[in-house]
């Protein structure tokens, strides 16, 4: 007779220190003198350094006798290869550290450089799988300082570095607690430049990493690891990772429209950045499931989409709108296993208490976002249709460990459900 299996009793949270407040970059080099660090590798890229923040951020960290490196050609949407490029270039350079300035990509190339540096390997072998191996860093890595430029992935407080892998035409990961930066800097004189279209898709990231997170499978419903070491980072909600969702969604429903509609309300920017780098916290250890899952092979089966206001070097989904063409259609999918929870969202985005509305109710709240700051109406809008979808589903289903947090088991006829009714949102 089998044992019955143990639920989990037990959820971990961790966090990046951060300092947050306008001004705060000028601090960079302060922070890596008291992290130790005498050589330090910047990684930022092309657009970014054009527009002077890693020059000034330079300048600070070499006032405290600090030399820097800099590598300039970190990829917007990062692949294989970028990644491996700058992990070379970071082991050429014997840098025993790293600050990273700019958004998510710039931050994650920094991550893995370091992984692979402090512990090498092939980056191939540290993606998650069932893509990649797996490989589990036996040690931390050597400090890094994220100073993020844009209000949207959180990457300054996550384990995770997402790549694009062109050859399997999908997206996937590296996750382990020790990708996650030492210390963060938030500024938000950092992203008054930052044009409204690229505002938009970040601010989106936020509000489906705080919503996918506070809907996520309960931590105590997940089995109990045979190790702590198999304790996987995204463990389901817990109350703790709560609190840093909910308020990622309260601020992101008061100001995402604001900061999209004028560079210079630098409150609303500002509260942005803190919302994402919150939004961070609480999915880094709750997790993400349906709609990032959909996101990876949505912005990895084909590269002939140029979103407006970003850099035209090549085609690519902004990570933002991969996640949130599906979102409504997932949380309509998700309702009936927590519908309290699906409305306390919803709530919190509207600005005010909403009561037991139906399935409807967090999808339309969404749909009305979207619409205010001029989201991609659907999938069809990013360059597909109906004949793509079972090729989305398969690269979907390639992301089980986010898929396993989702509140509601989902299959492969759930997921094409879901993404055939994403095709267009109104």
């Amino acid at each position: 007779m089998t044992a019955a299996r143990e639920h989990e009793t037990i959820f971990t949270l961790e966090a990046t220190p951060i300092k947050y407040g306008p001004g705060a970059a000028a601090d960079a080099g302060w922070e890596l003198k008291r992290l130790g660090v005498k050589r330090a590798l910047l990684v930022t890229d092309p657009g970014v350094a054009a527009i002077g923040h890693p020059d000034r951020i330079r300048a600070s960290i070499e006032a405290e006798g600090i030399e820097v490196v800099v590598y300039d050609r970190a990829r917007v949407e990062p692949t294989l290869d970028s990644f491996q490029e700058a992990a070379d270039f970071a082991r050429d350079a014997q840098v025993d550290g790293f600050v990273s300035v700019g958004g998510g990509s710039s931050i994650d190339t920094a991550k893995v450089a370091d992984l692979i540096t402090t512990h090498p390997a092939p980056v191939m072998d540290y993606v998650n799988p069932p893509v990649g191996e797996g490989r589990k860093p036996p040690s931390p890595l050597r400090p890094h300082l994220a100073i993020p430029t844009t209000s949207g992935t959180g990457a300054e407080a996550t384990t995770v570095a997402v790549l694009d892998i062109p050859d399997m035409k999908l997206k996937t990961g590296i996750s382990h607690r020790y990708l996650r930066p030492a210390q963060g800097i938030v500024d938000p004189e950092l992203v008054r430049t930052l044009p409204a279209e690229v505002t938009s898709s970040t601010g989106l990231d936020v509000i489906c990493h705080a919503a996918e997170s506070f809907l996520s499978r309960p931590y105590d419903e997940r089995e109990r690891p045979a190790s702590p070491d198999e304790r996987p980072p995204y463990q389901g909600a817990n109350p703790v990772a709560d609190v840093w969702s909910a308020k990622a969604l309260e601020y992101g429903g008061r100001y995402l429209r604001r900061a999209v509609a004028d560079a210079d309300d630098l409150e609303a920017r500002g509260a942005m950045m803190l919302a994402a780098t919150m939004a961070g916290v609480g999915f880094g250890s709750a997790g993400v499931h349906i709609p990032h899952a959909c996101a990876y092979p949505i912005a990895g089966l084909k590269h002939d989409y140029q979103p407006p206001g970003y850099p035209d070097d090549h085609p690519f989904v902004p990570h933002g709108h991969s996640v949130i063409v599906t979102a409504p259609a997932a949380f309509r999918f998700t309702y009936e296993a927590a519908p309290e929870r699906h409305h306390h969202v919803a709530g919190l985005l509207a600005g005010e208490p909403i009561g037991n509305a139906g399935a409807d109710t967090l999808p339309d709240v969404l749909r009305a976002l979207m619409r205010d700051i001029d989201a991609p109406r659907g999938i069809a809008a990013l360059g597909y249709d109906e004949n793509d979808v079972p090729a989305l589903v398969e690269g979907a289903l390639k992301q089980q460990r986010l898929l396993v947090v989702s509140p509601r088991d989902v299959s492969g006829d759930d997921l094409g459900h879901i993404l055939n009714a994403s095709m267009t949102n109104w």
